[in-house]
């Protein structure tokens, strides 16, 4: 079941002295089959470290600002202070600039698509201007404020919903740069008309409930397809990671680690037991040595004889 749609955005449109509450809604979504990567061997999700190139150290997010790099390779940062010192569109109208034929916007243009909901109140001159533009068959260029960046857009009609569509600037549209297009093609008359013909033999009125996307339709299948043949395991359930130095439970493991291995090296090879470093306190040598084990600190002449004599006795550093 399709979730509701919500409104991300409210207003009016606004044309002359007539004013149209009205709400907005995304009109498209995207159903592309979306994977996470994984770690082969036990399915863990693979996660992305934010890392600077120059030091290799992790940076936080509060570390981190919006750069510039020029052509001629100088860095600009700006830091939020910045950001917050340009002007932000802001306001709730979509103002209509004018009125132009459909015919004459070029569909590169078009960007995303939203639905407009007139508020209940507005239902009339909502229908007034949807019906004007059907008999004029125009479309209405508006500016309006999206995420504090305005935008141009044209309300154009869809069935019995008017649409806003949002528009690329101008200059955002690449001129194609292609020398090829400037030879000289020489077309004989016979190939232009067997080229109409070909293209009035496939002519149709467009369908597109008649597309499907097939790739996306043989992921599911494939996915179903595994997943009923039991080609599944349980999602592992993510640990926390092993450098959390705050974690008291990860502290007190690390330490009962430690402690269970020097028990273990104790008891196990007292008689290899390496010299401790001057800094560090000798740890305590078990209860029952072997004779030929040796102290962990020599007296000063080099005997072994009153560390045998007390093998318990703990030890000071020196």
């Amino acid at each position: 079941m399709l979730a509701p749609m919500r409104a991300m955005w409210s207003g009016a449109v606004s044309f002359g002295l007539v004013s149209v509450p009205v709400k907005l809604y995304s009109a498209t979504t995207n159903h592309d089959v979306r994977f996470h990567q994984v770690h082969a061997t036990d399915g863990g999700r693979i996660k992305y470290r934010r890392v600077c190139t120059v030091d290799g150290e992790e940076v936080e997010y509060a570390d981190i600002v919006k750069g510039y790099e020029t052509d001629d390779g100088e860095l600009i940062t700006l830091t939020d202070e910045d950001l917050d010192s340009l002007p932000m569109a802001a306001g709730h109208e979509i103002d209509v600039i004018e009125f132009v034929p459909s015919d004459q916007i070029d569909p590169m243009l078009f960007e995303k698509s939203y639905y407009l909901e007139p508020e209940a109140k507005a239902a009339k001159p909502y229908a007034l201007l949807r019906e004007a533009l059907v008999q004029t068959d125009r479309m209405a260029v508006v500016r309006f404020a999206l995420r504090q960046r305005e935008s141009i857009a044209v309300l154009r009609v869809r069935d019995k919903v008017i649409v806003l569509q949002t528009m690329l600037w101008p200059d955002e549209i690449r001129e194609p740069d292609f020398d090829i297009l400037d030879a000289d093609v020489e077309l004989r008359p016979q190939e232009q008309t067997m080229a109409a013909s070909l293209v009035e033999s496939l002519g149709a009125d467009f369908d597109p409930s008649q597309f499907h996307d097939e790739y996306r339709d043989a992921v599911e299948e494939m996915i179903e397809r595994k997943r009923t043949t039991g080609e599944t395991r349980p999602a592992p359930v993510a640990t926390a990671p092993a450098d959390e130095g705050d974690s008291m439970t990860d502290l007190l493991s690390a330490l009962q680690a430690s402690v269970d291995a020097a028990r273990s090296k104790a008891g196990g090879s007292a008689a290899k037991a390496p010299e401790k470093s001057p800094e560090q306190p000798a740890a305590k040598p078990a209860a029952k040595r072997s004779s030929g084990g040796k102290s962990r600190k020599k007296d000063s002449d080099g005997g072994d004889d009153k560390a045998d004599e007390k093998p318990t006795r703990r030890r000071k550093p020196a």
